[in-house]
């Protein structure tokens, strides 16, 4: 216990380079592509082809609104802490605003049918999240995903599995 610990010195390069906020977010654009045929045909089977559009688009949006995540937590994390915190708190809140300014002009339209979007929506958002969960290292040694755990890495072994 009597060696001195330098507190002041600068994060390796390494770690600027890593943005584990990315990764899991593409990691969560994947899986919405792969739950997707799922969605779309309760969309079909329940509401026909307007279901099956609604819950297309819914899912579209779920994919754009976790990129978009990760983009504005990625930018607030090289500008500063406080930058950080009100990327993620006000990103939150027009990641809303976007989301309801997709809804709004097409509400009424012949095509889009509220409940399968509603459902596709909701569902995936936190069943993919509830998913994702299980495959996030909660370890500053592994940021991000947890070694082997990335989707890509699965589906094709030669994938690299650094963004």
């Amino acid at each position: 216990m009597d060696e001195k610990i330098d507190r002041m010195a600068p994060f390796p390069e390494a770690v600027g380079l890593v943005a584990p906020e990315r990764q899991i977010a593409r990691d969560l654009a994947i899986r919405t592509v792969l739950v997707a045929p799922l969605m779309i045909a309760i969309g079909l089977v329940f509401w026909g082809w307007n279901g099956l559009f609604s819950a297309g688009y819914a899912l579209i949006l779920v994919a754009v609104n976790f990129l978009l995540g990760a983009a504005a937590i990625t930018w607030g994390a090289k500008v500063s802490p406080a930058a950080l915190f009100g990327a993620v708190m006000f990103g939150f809140i027009a990641r809303l605003g976007i989301l309801m300014a997709a809804v709004l002009p097409i509400r009424n339209s012949e095509w889009f049918e509220i409940a399968p979007f509603a459902i596709s929506l909701l569902v995936t958002h936190l069943g993919l999240l509830a998913w994702e969960t299980r495959h996030v290292a909660a370890s500053l040694a592994f940021p991000g995903l947890k070694p082997g755990h990335e989707i890509l890495s699965t589906l094709d072994p030669s994938a690299e599995r650094s963004a």
